[in-house]
């Protein structure tokens, strides 16, 4: 019924008519032919740009689009578009299918569903499962579940340690948890290779995780010839891990800290989706030390310490 190009990833049906396949990763490669319907499939982690080039080749048809993809947040095109049609636009129309409604038709199970609820964070698990756009769309762990775990420091001794290392333009952070999972020690400071290494070498006698990322990798190596400490390296996979397991902690509270620093990085920390899985940083000009710290000191005490049973009760 069809003969296909691979090369160009291309069908031509008897009639002649083309139904051909495109990636938006690059817009001006979807400018050109006129186009009579198309399906912008994964829309929500696309550039507008994408958008953009495609409307101009429906404009000679009057071309209908159909858009699928995740709910990500209110601050972003698609949610926008998505607004457009839910108020009665002409010529716009608004579906909205949770993973419920795909379970009542039998595409997915209740448990596989009830699975992913316990394991994402709720504002991944609402967007993703549920269709339903957060307020702090952008914020990984929410406002006011941050709010929640902010209590004055502890007064404890710490049982792990979670350490960023940085030397010029970002700080160094070290952040020590309680045997609740309570901040104890904080730290925060830019200062050189020595005597970042000697205030590590220094710190009391605990489990320790500590950044081996990048220009600190020497450094956290030669701090893992004297004391007992994890090599944690940052990738994309590994960071969106611990940043899930940071969120779950804070979302269950399980985990506070002080006011300053801490929080304020907490509050401005933003993901967003992209082809090869979720990005966490801080906004363009800002800073992370404290969250990954922080995270870092969690996934320790997670990890070992935690075990134990000791859990914040608040």
């Amino acid at each position: 019924f069809f003969k296909a190009n691979e090369t160009k990833l291309k069908l031509t049906l008897p009639t002649g008519a083309i139904i051909q396949f495109k990636s938006a990763e690059k817009p001006d490669n979807l400018y050109g032919d006129d186009v009579y319907a198309c399906v912008f499939d994964e829309f929500t982690r696309s550039r507008e740009e994408a958008w953009f080039a495609l409307r101009s080749t429906l404009t000679a048809t009057n071309g209908w689009c159909k858009f699928i993809g995740n709910v990500k947040g209110k601050k972003n095109w698609g949610y926008r578009m998505a607004q457009r049609a839910k108020q009665g636009e002409q010529n716009f129309e608004h579906f909205k299918i949770t993973a419920y409604d795909a379970a009542r038709e039998g595409l997915l199970t209740m448990e596989e569903i009830e699975q992913a609820k316990r394991d994402l964070p709720e504002s991944v698990f609402k967007e993703l499962y549920l269709a339903e756009a957060a307020e702090d769309g952008s914020n990984p762990f929410g406002i006011s579940y941050i709010q929640q775990c902010t209590y004055p420091m502890s007064s404890g001794p710490a049982i792990c340690y979670g350490i960023d290392l940085a030397k010029s333009s970002d700080y160094t952070v070290i952040i020590g948890l309680d045997r609740n999972g309570s901040v104890c020690d904080y730290r925060r400071f830019q200062k050189d290779w020595r005597q970042t290494t000697q205030e590590i070498l220094a710190l009391p006698n605990a489990q320790i995780a500590i950044d081996s990322t990048g220009v600190g990798d020497p450094i956290a190596e030669d701090i893992a010839r004297v004391k007992d400490v994890e090599l944690f390296k940052f990738t994309s996979s590994s960071k969106q891990q611990i940043m899930e397991g940071l969120s779950l902690a804070i979302q269950q509270r399980r985990i506070t800290f002080p006011e300053g620093q801490i929080k304020d990085e907490l509050e401005q920390f933003e993901f967003e989706y992209t082809r090869t899985g979720v990005r966490y940083s801080a906004p363009v000009g800002l800073h992370d030390d404290c969250v990954c710290s922080l995270a870092l000191a969690w996934h320790k005490f997670r990890t070992s310490a935690g075990m134990s049973g000791h859990y914040a009760i608040i």
